[in-house]
């Protein structure tokens, strides 16, 4: 044996000795370990503050979008989120209150392209008599542009798409590769890590027959990643509208790049009953093992409210919530082509949602309507406008003007949806540690988001089994609310002892914006018979007011002006906070839990408008509402 090899041997022998033998005293070990920082801000790893965003946005490069005369083209959109003033397809400068931290820019796949070359009369599209037709309506403008923008939409809902426009504008087209370059370059170009993070999507426009199945997907990734793929697109034969072909393709996106994906659907409300099956789907699927697994895994957040209506819940599924009936659109379809039946609502509204995932997990072992909570504007103007004083509505042809309330958003022979009931909505706020796609991403994964319908409130919501007022006493409170428990998004840790739920809740006004009214717990939950219920607790509100028997706190009171669309913020709390215990806690029940957050009443755009041009208001018009926030919820298994 070598010198060396002898020596490694006793080194080997001393060491094992050492292990054994060894043991540190207390006062070794004390000096081990860093001591806790003086600094209270020193070494902090959790989110410090909300980012706010949109994660649904459309250019000109889209089908719709362009039709109706919006020529902004993503660079304009990313500069206009990020706070520089534009001016818009209508020569109006606009520019936001404030810059957003993020933004998903979400183009229509379907007929990539076809947009711009629409407007410019390409060849590729006179060649079609369609398009020639199309164009030549588009080119004459007003009452013209706007039957032909209408045409074209019904046509694609029907799916009676020119063969010849869908073969220049799908997937293998250039003119389809080279718009979804421009799209990723763009988002390049924009993307400021730290102070900016523009995200790479795309919107799956799924809407067979008219029922709103469209999803949004967002990329973790940068350009790199994004084109070594096209997105999906829904018409026949390049595409399909099955939700399942999504989920082909986001696997095969992960796949084939290594990169990340998450799809998020939106408005329910136009989809007559399809958006959240429970037994069968529209595309003749069933809600079997395998629908659960997939949805559960690739949509993770949805977009409960924006300007085609609000999707939080509906008077109709939660009858005793007072507040049940903000902006909802009820009517029917997408395009009004099937008016909608009271039986359809439960497959269309978050809350009803969240709790039928509730049913279903205990029937697969798998939630497919575990998401987070989530706003966006699902503007067309490329302007990402949720301030009641500042929209510039959902499309060109209503973009301000003495005019636009005349404008309903869709008419057909079964009825319409006038144009004051456009909704401003919204935004997302995100707690992620850092302003950066991978951040951001992250977070939408774990559900740590909320929604708002337009105000940049903040709102903070924990959960654990032994939360106290002790620990709102600081102005860090968020620290406890990690250390004892779970934030919004999370599942609760596993129940120790006989104690219920304790819930840490927050909020604070928006800055600029008006004070708040209350705050809610919105309880669902699965009885161990199978039965599924709900409940809305107030538990912290403004002023000296007192809840009634039932425990609800009578209305906060209005200070509105209509005649110059302002408010006074006279009533009201500028913050809230609030430990609360479920009361009727049960152990045995799968339960989920949600915070509202109302403001006091302000005016809707139509009062804006109504003092800027100084029109008549339709007599049925919602002049004022309460702004809102829901936080993504926070479920409750019970241990088996």
């Amino acid at each position: 044996m070598s010198k060396l090899s002898v020596a490694a041997l006793s080194f080997t022998i001393l060491a094992t000795g050492a292990i054994a033998d060894g043991v540190p005293s207390e006062e070794a070990a004390e000096g081990t370990f860093p001591a806790k920082p003086f600094s209270p801000y020193a070494n902090r790893t959790i989110p410090e503050r909300p980012l706010w965003g949109d994660s649904h946005l459309h250019t000109g490069l889209s089908l719709d979008a362009g039709a109706f005369g919006n020529t902004l083209l993503p660079d304009e959109a990313w500069r206009f989120a990020k706070g520089e003033q534009v001016i818009s397809s209508t020569g109006q400068p606009v520019r936001l209150s404030r810059p957003l931290d993020w933004m998903v820019l979400t183009d229509h796949t379907d007929l990539m392209g076809f947009a711009p070359d629409l407007q410019a009369g390409k060849p590729a599209v006179l060649a079609d008599p369609k398009g020639r037709e199309w164009y030549e309506g588009y080119s004459k403008g007003g009452e013209a542009a706007g039957k032909s923008a209408f045409d074209l939409i019904t046509n694609f809902a029907q799916m009676t798409l020119p063969e010849l426009l869908l073969e220049s504008y799908s997937p293998g087209a250039d003119a389809f590769a080279f718009t979804w370059e421009h799209i990723v370059d763009a988002a390049e170009r924009h993307n400021d890590p730290g102070t900016f993070s523009a995200f790479i999507g795309f919107e799956w426009t799924s809407v067979p027959k008219g029922f709103n199945l469209h999803r949004n997907v967002m990329l973790r990734d940068g350009g790199v990643r994004a084109k070594q793929v096209v997105p999906p697109v829904t018409q026949p034969p390049y595409g399909d509208t099955n939700p399942h072909t999504l989920y082909d393709w986001l696997e095969m996106y992960e796949e084939k790049t290594g990169g990340r994906a998450v799809a998020f659907s939106h408005n329910g409300n136009l989809s007559n009953g399809w958006m959240f099956p429970t037994e069968d789907t529209y595309h003749g699927g069933e809600v079997d093992q395998e629908y659960v697994d997939r949805r559960a895994k690739w949509e993770p957040h949805y977009e409960v409210t924006q300007i085609k209506g609000d999707g939080e819940a509906h008077p109709a599924l939660s009858p005793d919530d007072a507040f049940a009936d903000y902006e909802n659109w009820d009517i029917g379809n997408l395009d009004l082509t099937e008016l909608k039946t009271e039986e359809m609502l439960a497959g269309e509204y978050a809350r009803e949602a969240l709790k039928q995932g509730l049913a279903l997990e205990a029937k697969f072992g798998v939630n497919p309507y575990k998401f987070g909570m989530g706003g966006a504007t699902d503007s067309h103007t490329s302007l990402t406008t949720a301030e009641e004083e500042n929209f510039f509505s959902k499309s060109v042809s209503v973009e301000p003007s003495p005019t636009r309330i005349e404008h309903p958003f869709i008419k057909s022979e079964l009825g319409e949806i006038p144009g004051h009931l456009m909704v401003a909505s919204g935004y997302t706020a995100v707690w992620a540690t850092e302003n950066t796609r991978a951040a951001i991403f992250d977070a939408f994964k774990r559900r740590e988001t909320y929604a708002t319908t337009g105000p940049r409130m903040g709102l903070r919501f924990f959960g654990g089994w032994e939360y106290t007022d002790d620990d709102l006493r600081t102005r860090m409170p968020a620290q406890n609310g990690y250390e004892k428990g779970v934030p919004m998004g999370g599942d609760l840790r596993p129940r120790e002892g006989d104690a219920a739920p304790s819930f840490m809740i927050y909020a604070l006004r928006d800055p600029i914006g008006a004070n708040l009214d209350r705050m809610q717990v919105v309880k669902g939950w699965l009885t161990p018979d199978g039965e599924l219920d709900e409940k809305v607790y107030d538990v912290a509100w403004s002023g000296d007011r007192v809840a009634d028997a039932n425990g609800v706190v009578p209305a906060v009171g209005n200070t509105v002006d209509l005649e110059t669309a302002s408010w006074s913020n006279t009533i009201g709390s500028a913050e809230l906070m609030t430990v609360w215990t479920d009361p009727y806690f049960d152990p045995e029940a799968r339960a989920f839990y949600y915070v509202r957050v109302l403001e006091i009443p302000t005016p809707r755009w139509i009062v804006y408008d109504k003092v800027r041009y100084g029109i008549d208001l339709p007599e049925e018009a919602q002049l004022t509402h309460q702004e809102r926030a829901y936080s993504s919820p926070i479920w409750y298994t019970p241990a088996e």
